[in-house]
């Protein structure tokens, strides 16, 4: 769409009305009639082309006029663009891969393959965030750095399976990594969630001494319990009758994971099935959402070269007719 900057300049295509005005008026004063008793004398004669199209050449001027005031009010066409500035976050996922995650409480599968698929769906719908995943047992592991390839993320979740790791549950050593991770992050916000259903009993960081670090390097911590309460289906393989099911207490410290996600401004959720994953999950990505500001920019190009060029044309040719082809 065009912009004049030099708006003020189009009142001057108000003349062109006058003009036109004044020419017809002069054109019809100028036009005086002889009076004869008869025309019979003049049957035959036809005026030549430069009388009959004599209005041409001012109709050229009019127009080369109107082009000349338009390149003078300084025609621009503006281009925007737009500038997206992000301030991402830094978010690493500690899974727990222990055993008891093999209970299979959370239909349609056990817990970590529920897991598994939840933090597959919250990873996808992850934009401009650096995402990394740990996954820990009796020992915990950084499977994947901080990364904004959330393919190689995904590809590494899919790898997750149990028994890969020393059986245990080593919250403050996940926690831990977590931060090791995290420590020299430069996010407006970094985030850990740990996932776990059970209770700390392995590694030498205790996750309360976890948690203070956390809440000294300005990171946020969520904590999910996964599990049904009571008891819950374990697959044990028996020597004589090879894999079988029993029914094991659930066993999470929820005290401990309350406080460790309110000492560093996060929160504890428990998550008693899919669906109620799904929601927390849902629900911790609404809760950190990335800053993002669109700044608009508009580039003006000039464009009155566009008139003024045929401007100059038409006066060009209206002179050189004027003083050759059209002189009276």
């Amino acid at each position: 769409m065009l912009h004049f900057t030099n708006v003020r300049a189009l009142l001057l295509l108000g003349l062109i009305p006058l003009l036109v005005w004044r020419y017809l008026r002069r054109v019809k004063e100028g036009d005086g009639s002889l009076l004869f008793g008869s025309t019979i004398a003049f049957e035959g004669v036809h005026q030549p082309w430069t009388v009959r199209f004599r209005h041409v050449l001012f109709a050229v001027k009019m127009v080369a006029l109107g082009l000349a005031v338009l390149a003078l009010a300084r025609p621009q066409k503006g281009t925007e663009e737009e500038e997206i500035l992000t301030e991402g976050i830094d978010i690493i996922v500690a899974l727990d891969a222990s055993g008891s995650m093999a209970a299979e409480d959370l239909t349609p599968h056990n817990r970590l393959y529920v897991a598994k698929h939840v933090v597959r769906q919250f990873v996808e719908g992850i934009k401009h965030d650096r995402v990394g995943l740990v996954v820990f047992a009796g020992k915990a592991f950084t499977r994947c750095p901080l990364t904004l390839d959330y393919g190689v993320v995904l590809h590494v979740i899919d790898s997750i399976e149990l028994g890969t790791i020393e059986d245990g549950t080593a919250i403050g050593s996940a926690l831990a990594t977590c931060l090791n991770r995290l420590r020299e992050s430069k996010a407006r916000s970094k985030v850990v969630i740990l996932v776990t259903d059970g209770v700390n009993n392995r590694g030498e960081v205790q996750p309360l001494d976890a948690a203070k670090i956390a809440r000294t390097l300005g990171v946020k911590i969520y904590t999910v319990g996964v599990g049904t309460k009571g008891t819950a289906r374990v697959p044990v393989r028996d020597p004589n009758y090879g894999m079988v099911y029993v029914n094991m207490p659930v066993e999470i410290d929820e005290a401990s994971l309350a406080q460790i996600a309110g000492s560093t401004g996060g929160i504890y959720y428990r998550a008693t099935d899919r669906q109620s994953l799904e929601k927390i999950f849902q629900e911790i990505g609404r809760l950190e959402k990335t800053r993002i500001e669109v700044k608009t920019y508009t580039h003006y190009n000039e464009r009155f070269l566009e008139f003024l060029l045929p401007a100059f044309t038409l006066a060009l040719m209206g002179t050189i007719a004027a003083y050759t082809r059209f002189q009276k």
